[in-house]
């Protein structure tokens, strides 16, 4: 599983949305993910995922913004050539990641994050997790695990895995406050410098105590880090 590294906190707006990934959103994402994992090459085909993958689920975390004075993007100029316009498009996309995006602090909704989970058989597997730079430090990551695991409760999941650095201890800490347990090692996993992955798992999400754990958890970090709506 991708992951980010963690940056200290600043008191700004607060993320307010979870939901799943648009259409709309992806050049946000990618945008996103350049951020979070520069050296990942080709860029993740979201779009494939979100419309032909059935095992996926992918949630992005959106913070609202009442006082912003652009829209969700740049109108672009027609192109003669709607092929040549489109392909443009996606090569401008790829490259500098916006998109013709306004800036961030103009945008009503500002993607901060996304996590993406693949369901296969009785296992949820968070394939990649990934927070805005200017996000980080400020429990959005956290949410997006809490989403993740809501997601496998509520597609009936009993395990939930994913993949870390591990030199990422800060990650780690995290995974094992919500129960996960390092259960194998994948060498040299990272392609960026070959870096080896721990393999971490929770088991026996759907029983009582698990729930437990997780409520209470989930109820630190909304008082820690304010309201939110998870909308799955």
């Amino acid at each position: 599983m991708q992951t980010a590294p963690a940056r200290e906190a600043q008191d700004q707006h607060p993320c307010q949305l979870v939901r799943s990934m648009e259409l709309n959103d992806l050049e946000q994402v990618m945008e996103v993910e350049q951020q979070s994992f520069p050296s990942t090459w080709p860029p993740t085909a979201f779009r494939r995922e979100i419309q032909h993958n059935r095992l996926a689920r992918y949630l992005v975390a959106v913070e609202r913004r009442d006082d912003a004075t652009g829209g969700d993007r740049l109108p672009r100029p027609e192109s003669g050539v709607a092929g040549l316009g489109r392909f443009l498009g996606e090569l401008r996309q790829i490259l500098h990641g916006d998109g013709g995006l306004p800036p961030p602090d103009e945008r009503r909704e500002l993607v901060v994050g996304f996590v993406g989970i693949w369901l296969l058989a009785d296992e949820a597997h968070i394939v990649t997790i990934a927070v805005r730079d200017s996000h980080r430090g400020r429990g959005i990551g956290e949410l997006l695990l809490i989403a993740a695991i809501e997601t496998a409760l509520r597609e009936r999941q009993s395990v939930v895995t994913l993949e870390c650095r591990v030199s990422n201890t800060v990650a780690l800490r995290l995974y094992e406050k919500y129960g996960f347990q390092q259960v194998g090692l994948r060498p040299r996993y990272y392609s960026d410098n070959r870096e080896d992955a721990y393999i971490v798992s929770v088991d026996g999400i759907e029983a009582t105590s698990y729930r437990r754990l997780f409520e209470q958890r989930r109820n630190e970090h909304r008082e820690r880090c304010g309201d939110y709506e998870l909308s799955l």
